[in-house]
């Protein structure tokens, strides 16, 4: 996938598409130091890592205030939908050249995020109203990480893989949430999983 086929997929302007460009060079000469990313994605970057990240972006409410990405790693989806245009972007990245490689990105798109060098239980409660996630955890791992950040109507998108019935099976067994499954536009056998109305099974909450 080109970037020109990226931005008509995505529907991004061309100044945005322009900030991406710049993003995307900077994960190709990092990586040299880094491990941004898995190496063998690097050569179809457009629709691996920004179209997989971009497709979250519909998804958002749109009024929404705050947005919390856990283990942001190269900033996938986190970033990308900084640049697209949600607000307050909180990244959560525990590996310190990752979370410099982060602040550096968004210096150079110019991008206001907010950048969380530290495991995502060492920070203090964000209230935020939507979570994402990527190639992290398994679901209940996931809510486990994000309940304390949410707000009590706050949703989770998190973009999974083919395991995604099997650990929302695992999940159900503490966690009461309304899901929807939308296939993925970059991945044949992932999904975008959309989780709401989230509380633990059995609490006053509920």
């Amino acid at each position: 996938m080109s970037p020109e086929e990226f931005a008509a997929r995505a529907g991004v302007s061309r100044e945005t598409l322009e900030r991406l460009k710049i993003y995307a060079g900077m994960v190709e000469r990092y990586q040299r130091a880094i491990n941004l990313v898995s190496r063998n994605t690097l050569k179809d970057i457009w629709l691996r890592h920004f179209l997989d990240s971009a497709q979250i972006f519909p998804e958002l409410p749109p009024h929404h205030q705050r947005l919390l990405d856990i283990g942001s790693g190269a900033g996938f989806p986190g970033l990308v939908l900084a640049i697209l245009g949600a607000r307050d972007v909180h990244l959560c990245e525990s590996d310190q050249r990752k979370a410099v490689f982060l602040r550096e990105a968004a210096r150079a798109t110019g991008t206001e995020i907010t950048v969380h060098a530290s495991r995502v239980e060492s920070v203090s409660p964000l209230d935020v109203d939507i979570v994402t996630a990527r190639a992290l955890a398994t679901v209940d791992v996931l809510l486990d990480y994000s309940r304390p950040h949410m707000k009590d109507d706050a949703i989770c998108l998190f973009l999974k893989g083919r395991a995604v019935e099997k650990e929302l099976t695992t999940a159900r067994e503490r966690w009461n949430m309304a899901e929807t499954l939308t296939p993925s536009w970059s991945d044949p056998e992932g999904c975008l999983l959309r989780l709401e109305g989230i509380s633990y099974v059995g609490s006053h909450d509920a």
